[in-house]
């Protein structure tokens, strides 16, 4: 299934402060008492906004300007709490979420090179609309169009998986469309697009996996797997390379399984030596609203749980944090 991100309100034409009404009025004030005077209350912060889910977030987000005298609340974490990762994970829950997810695409794409595991989960596996949402809010924050500014970061094949994921071209499910006809012409564009060629047809991959809706997806891996021995992930995993190969990977699995996917995105961000806390903050931040399913598939795939990788990788009102995003609590 395509997961939706976006809180209800996200998907409203009005954002306006009147439009949010004034039920969390009490958490800004809260807020604001909390970074007032010398000194921030750092524990009454993480209280008031990160234990809170995306709707409300985005609800505060759009009303504290409205309660606290014109006064960003984005503004506001920035000044108040830094910007080393609490203050980053601050500033991402201080804004609603698709401008959240803009301001995360340009922590990916600041600096020498693009930080590019950050950046294809954003853009990758996304219902038509998201994305839709998602290029528009892009252009009214920054003012740059987001294909045009992806264009100069990315090359080759990263590029055309990325082009495509941005034109919200994933089909509607027709059961008249998406027949066993189209399963076996699937089927044999996909083997000749890698193992029945001399090379790679990246392209022949890209269009299949990206536009097909994932119940037709299903079929075909099942079918693709009983006919040539390698489900669809083996196929991607084969004959692609790099960072390409684990976005195909990850676009496939957003569509078939997409809890599990998410939960060894998590992973990945607290492999090897270090960790990505970047990847780590966007990918609990951004997923909080599935995140109990997520968090399930974790442990069956690992046996240990999201909260137990937070504690070993991170510490501090960082580790408070993320704590409190995932709702986690020692009592």
């Amino acid at each position: 299934m395509i997961l939706n991100l976006y809180p209800s309100i996200v998907h409203s034409s009005d954002l306006s402060p009147d439009s949010v009404g004034s039920d969390v009025d009490e958490i800004c004030n809260e807020i604001a008492e909390a970074v007032k005077g010398f000194g921030t209350d750092e524990d009454a912060v993480i209280k008031a906004l990160a234990t809170q889910d995306a709707e409300t977030r985005s609800k505060i987000a759009i009303r504290y300007p409205e309660v606290q005298e014109g006064k960003s609340l984005k503004d506001i974490m920035k000044s108040e709490c830094g910007k080393r990762q609490f203050g980053t994970a601050l500033q991402f829950l201080a804004v609603p979420t698709h401008e959240m997810e803009c301001d995360m695409i340009t922590k990916a794409c600041k600096g020498l090179g693009t930080n590019e595991k950050v950046l294809y989960p954003i853009i990758c596996g996304r219902s038509n609309d998201e994305i839709s949402i998602l290029k528009k809010k892009y252009f009214d924050h920054t003012g740059n169009d987001l294909g045009r500014m992806l264009d100069s970061e990315l090359g080759g094949d990263m590029e055309k998986l990325i082009f495509n994921c941005l034109q919200g071209a994933q089909e509607e499910f027709d059961p008249d469309f998406h027949n066993d006809e189209l399963v076996e012409q699937d089927v044999q564009a996909i083997y000749d697009a890698g193992q029945g060629s001399f090379g790679t047809n990246e392209a022949g991959f890209f269009k299949i996996v990206i536009a097909r809706p994932e119940e037709h997806l299903k079929t075909v891996n099942l079918a693709y797997a009983e006919k040539h021995g390698f489900t669809l992930f083996m196929a991607l995993e084969t004959e692609l390379k790099g960072a390409v190969r684990d976005a195909s990977i990850f676009t496939l699995g957003m569509k078939l399984k997409p809890y599990e996917t998410i939960a060894k995105l998590i992973k990945e961000a607290c492999a090897g030596f270090g960790t990505n806390e970047l990847l780590l903050t966007c990918c609990l931040i951004r997923y909080q609203p599935v995140l109990d399913a997520v968090m399930k598939a974790h442990v069956e795939l690992f046996e240990k749980t999201v909260a137990d990788r937070i504690k070993e990788e991170t510490n501090g009102d960082y580790e408070k944090v993320l704590l409190a995003v995932i709702g986690y609590s020692e009592e």
